[in-house]
């Protein structure tokens, strides 16, 4: 398993998400040092789903695809699907989370990078998964994301938004809560980010338990061949 080039100095969205887990401002898991990517990467009622969904589409295909996972977490989604990929490549801004993953999750098409997914160039890929990532992330982050997504055929994103009609993409501060609170959610294809797609498929709708928000998973289909 090919290892990644660590930045010397952390960026500021970085040092805001390794904060998110030294702290576990996300909860905890069984042990101390678990590194724990919150209840939406571990509730049965949440993840199920979405593993059945996007498990379905990646078998669908007689060829499997190369997929590229930006923020990829504790990995504990991500490690139910590695097997109906050809190559799984596994992307967060959290050195040490890589470095746990890198030891715990092992399998010989799936690797792990340390990059920031704003500033850094991504692999190639056939599919993207950006699963809760966006939502934390600013208008102006956001933007540099979507730049780079149309060499993806396919991308399955994944966002907490309010239920009901909603002002979307209200602009947050990286890494400090997400739109839900001023409520507000990501559209990409609105203002102003206006993502160009050829499809778009909704494959998840999970209305929570406070019934304060929905966790959506839409899959788009780009214009590239």
């Amino acid at each position: 398993m090919q290892k990644e080039n660590v930045k010397k100095q952390p960026w500021p969205t970085q040092k805001a998400m390794e904060q998110v887990y030294e702290m576990h401002l996300w909860g905890k898991g069984e042990k101390e040092t678990d590194f724990y990517s919150g209840d939406g990467s571990h509730k049965k009622e949440i993840i199920a789903p979405y593993i059945k969904a996007v498990r379905s589409f990646l078998t669908s295909f007689t060829t499997p695809l190369t997929v590229c996972d930006l923020g990829c977490g504790d990995f504990n989604i991500g490690k139910e699907l590695v097997a109906n990929t050809r190559k799984y490549i596994a992307i967060d801004i959290v050195a040490d989370l890589i470095t746990h993953n890198q030891q715990v999750f092992l399998a010989p098409n799936l690797e792990f990078y340390c990059l920031d997914i704003a500033k850094d160039t991504l692999p190639p890929a056939d599919c993207v998964f950006i699963r809760q990532v966006l939502q934390h992330l600013s208008n102006t982050e956001v933007l540099q994301i979507i730049e780079k997504l149309p060499q993806y055929k396919y991308i399955i994103l994944t966002e907490h938004v309010p239920v009901g009609d909603f002002v979307p993409n209200k602009d947050i501060i990286s890494g400090q809560g997400i739109r839900i609170k001023k409520q507000s959610g990501l559209n990409l294809l609105h203002s102003p980010f206006h993502l160009q797609v050829e499809k778009e498929q909704e494959l998840v709708n999970i209305l929570l338990e406070d019934q304060k928000g929905r966790i959506v998973t839409t899959l788009y289909q780009t214009s590239k061949v």
